[in-house]
C-alpha cells in the first residue's frame, strides 16, 4: 500500500500560542526576557494530548484511536491500532508509547517554567481583565498543564511517578545527562489521581474560570479546565479499575467535584453550555465542525488543525476529484446498535425496530455521527451530493485499493462536507474537555453517590439536545447501564472509549465465546459489521467484521500499555507493568487470559 502524503498545518487562534520558542537559548536567556518566558510557557502547550496528531502519519496512525476499541476498525492494514486489538506487541517494539515521552517532556518543561519564571520579568500587578497578577496566573497555568500530563500518563500506563516538588518545595527537574536520574518508584494510580485533584484545587480559583478575551486567550487552560480535570480524575479514581472495594467515599468526592464545576459555571455571565441552535437533527454534528473559537461547549482544545487530510481519512472512499477520500475509520455494528430507537429504547427492546430498515427512527446522533448505506453526503454547490453506496461487492463507496469499509460504515463526526473537486482546508480542533463530557461525568458519579433521582438532570440535558426522551424511574444499576451507553454514543471518537472499557473492567465479565448470545452492543470482544446487497433495494446481513472479528485481551496485561523498555532499564525502580515483563515472555506468571 502506498504511503499517504499529508499537508497538515497546526496553528492556534491566539497570538500567545502561536509564539515560537527558540530551543537554542539558555535558561538565563529565556527567563530574563518577558517575551522569551511567555514563549517558553506557550511551548508547554504543544505537549497536550491530541487525538488528531496521528493523522500526520497516514501510513501507520491515520485514523481515530477508537480503532483500538470496539467502536471502530481501521481499513488500513498496517495501522498500529490493529496490534492493540490483537495484543501483538512487546515493550520493546510497541509503536504507541509516545504518550509516555510526550507527557514526561511536558512535565519537565512545566517544572522548568515554575522553577525559573520571575515575577520581576513577567509582572504581577493587580489589574482588570485576564492579565491580573500575570505571574501568578502563568504559574498556575504551568501547574495545571503538569497535572494534565500526569493524568495522561495514568490513563495509558497506570501507576505514575509524581514529578512535582522536592522536599524544599522546588519543582523537580531531572538531569537528562544522568541516565539514572529518574530512577524513582511509581505512585499507585488512585493516589496519583488524588494528587492531580489536589493540584487542581491549588490553581482553580487563581485562573479565570473563563477568559474574558477568548480571541486572544483561546486554547489556554483556565479555571474551568481545573474544575473539569479534578472531577474527571476523581471519577477515574472511583471507578472499578482503581477502586476494587467500591469505596463509597471515592464516589462522593467525584460527585462533589462534578457539582462544584456546575455550580461555579452557572454563576458565570458567559457560562459553558451544550452547543445548540434548536436543530436536533444537526446540532450534535455541527458542534464538531463549527469554528471552535466560538463554541461554548469546548472548555479546552489542543490548538487547531487547518487541513483536509482528517476529512480524507474519514469520508467514504468513493468521493474524489482534485483530492481523494480513503475512509479509513470504520465504525462497528456494535457501536451502531448502541443507538436507541427514537422511543428511547434499546433496539432489542423496541418492537418497532426493523433490521431491514435499520436506520429509521433512531437516536438522531446516529445519522450525525456515522455514514451508512443510503446516507446523503457531498457538497451540493459542486453537485457532489449523493447517497452513500457501500453495497457489496461493487458499491461506489465499498472498497478501493487505498480505502474502504470493513464494516459497512464510515465516520461522520469531525468530518467536514468539503468539495473534492474544489477543496477547502477546514479548521479542526481536538476537544480535551467539553461541557458534554462534564455532564456525563456528573451523571455517572452522582448516580453512584446519590442515586438516580439526583443524576437524571445531567444525562437528560444531552438527550434533550437531540430530542431523545429523558430517563426516569430507574434503579441505580439500570441508570448505570444507560449512562455507560450514553457516554459511548456521546463521546465516541474522542479518545474516551479506550479508557472507559478499562476503568469499568468490562472485559472481566465475559469472553469471546460467552458473549455471543448477547446483543451486539453488549459484546466487547467480537466485532461486527453489515453486508449490504442490492443497492437500490438494499438487504442487510449483520455478521462478523471483515478484519479482526475478535479482539484479544489478557488480564491484567492489557489494562495498560507497557512502559518503554529502555526507560525501565534506565530506571528499574519504575518497574514494568504486569504482563509486559520481557523476562517472562509475552505473558507474566500472574497473567490470566480471558479470551478463551
Amino acid at each position: 500500500m502506498a504511503t499517504a502524503l499529508l499537508t497538515v498545518s497546526l496553528s492556534a487562534c491566539s497570538d500567545f500560542l502561536d509564539k515560537e520558542y527558540d530551543t537554542s537559548m539558555s535558561e538565563e536567556q529565556v527567563f530574563k526576557n518577558k517575551d522569551n518566558t511567555r514563549s517558553f510557557l506557550a511551548n508547554i502547550y504543544t505537549n497536550l494530548p491530541d487525538g488528531f496528531s496521528g493523522y500526520t502519519n497516514g501510513q501507520f496512525l491515520g485514523a481515530s484511536r477508537d480503532c483500538m476499541t470496539d467502536n471502530a476498525i481501521s481499513f488500513w492494514s498496517v495501522h498500529y491500532y490493529h496490534g492493540v486489538l490483537t495484543d501483538s506487541y512487546s515493550a520493546v517494539n510497541h509503536p504507541l508509547l509516545t504518550p509516555w515521552g510526550n507527557a514526561m517532556y511536558g512535565i519537565r518543561k512545566a517544572n522548568q517554567f515554575m522553577k525559573n519564571a520571575r515575577p520581576s520579568v513577567i509582572g504581577n500587578v493587580e489589574k482588570e481583565g485576564d492579565d491580573n497578577r500575570l505571574y501568578d496566573r502563568n504559574m498556575a497555568e504551568a501547574k495545571l498543564l503538569r497535572a494534565i500530563f500526569h493524568f495522561d500518563v495514568i490513563g495509558w500506563f497506570g501507576d505514575a511517578p509524581i514529578i512535582g516538588e522536592d522536599e524544599n518545595g522546588t519543582p523537580i527537574i531531572f538531569d537528562l545527562s544522568n541516565p539514572t536520574a529518574m530512577n524513582m518508584s511509581r505512585t499507585n494510580a488512585a493516589d496519583a489521581l488524588k494528587w492531580i485533584a489536589d493540584q487542581c484545587d491549588q490553581v482553580k480559583n487563581t485562573l479565570p474560570f473563563r477568559y474574558s478575551n477568548e480571541t486572544e486567550n483561546w486554547g489556554r487552560v483556565n479555571g474551568a479546565t481545573a474544575y473539569a480535570l479534578k472531577a474527571k480524575a476523581l471519577l477515574y479514581r472511583a471507578s472499578k479499575l482503581h477502586n476494587r472495594s467500591n469505596n463509597s467515599q471515592y464516589w462522593k468526592e467525584a460527585a462533589d467535584a462534578a457539582k462544584d464545576f456546575l455550580t461555579v459555571n452557572a454563576k458565570q455571565s458567559n457560562a459553558y453550555k451544550l452547543y445548540s441552535t434548536g436543530d436536533k437533527n444537526n446540532d450534535y454534528y455541527e458542534c464538531f465542525v463549527t469554528n471552535p473559537v466560538y463554541n461554548d461547549e469546548f472548555i479546552l482544545c489542543r490548538s487547531t488543525w487547518t487541513t483536509w487530510d482528517i476529512d480524507l481519512f474519514l469520508a467514504p472512499c468513493g468521493f474524489s476529484g482534485t483530492i481523494n477520500s480513503t475512509g479509513r475509520v470504520n465504525p462497528t455494528q456494535n457501536l451502531v446498535d448502541c443507538y436507541e430507537t427514537i422511543n428511547g429504547l434499546p433496539i432489542d427492546k423496541d418492537n418497532s425496530y426493523d433490521p431491514q430498515n435499520p436506520y429509521k427512527n433512531r437516536d438522531p446522533r446516529l445519522a450525525q455521527t456515522i455514514l451508512h448505506h443510503g446516507a446523503m453526503w457531498g457538497d451540493k454547490d459542486q453537485e457532489e451530493n449523493r447517497a452513500v453506496d457501500v453495497s457489496y461487492p461493487d458499491g461506489q463507496d465499498y472498497q478501493e485499493i487505498h480505502g474502504g469499509t470493513l464494516t459497512g460504515y464510515y465516520t461522520k463526526k469531525f468530518l467536514n462536507n468539503i468539495s473534492y473537486k474544489n477543496p477547502s482546508r477546514p479548521t479542526h480542533a481536538w476537544p480535551i474537555f467539553r461541557f458534554g463530557e462534564v455532564l456525563l461525568n456528573a451523571a455517572e458519579a452522582i448516580n453512584e453517590a446519590d442515586g438516580p433521582e439526583a443524576a437524571y438532570q445531567y444525562i437528560n440535558q444531552l438527550r434533550s439536545r437531540v430530542g431523545m426522551p429523558g430517563y426516569s424511574g430507574m434503579t441505580k444499576e439500570e441508570l448505570r447501564e444507560r449512562i455507560r451507553n450514553e457516554r459511548r454514543i456521546e463521546l465516541c471518537f474522542e479518545d474516551h472509549r479506550f479508557f472507559d472499557e478499562r476503568r469499568w473492567m468490562l472485559f472481566e465479565d465475559q469472553t469471546v465465546n460467552s458473549e455471543k448470545s448477547l446483543p451486539l452492543y453488549k459484546q466487547y470482544y467480537n466485532l461486527y459489521g453489515v453486508t449490504v446487497t442490492n443497492a437500490s433495494n438494499p438487504s442487510y446481513e449483520f455478521g462478523p467484521a471483515q478484519m479482526h472479528q475478535a479482539r484479544a485481551f489478557n488480564s491484567p496485561k492489557n489494562y495498560f500499555f507497557p512502559l518503554p523498555d529502555d526507560e525501565v532499564k534506565r530506571a528499574p525502580n519504575l518497574k514494568q507493568n504486569p504482563g509486559w515483563e520481557l523476562t517472562s515472555g509475552s505473558n507474566s506468571d500472574n497473567e490470566q487470559s480471558i479470551t478463551e
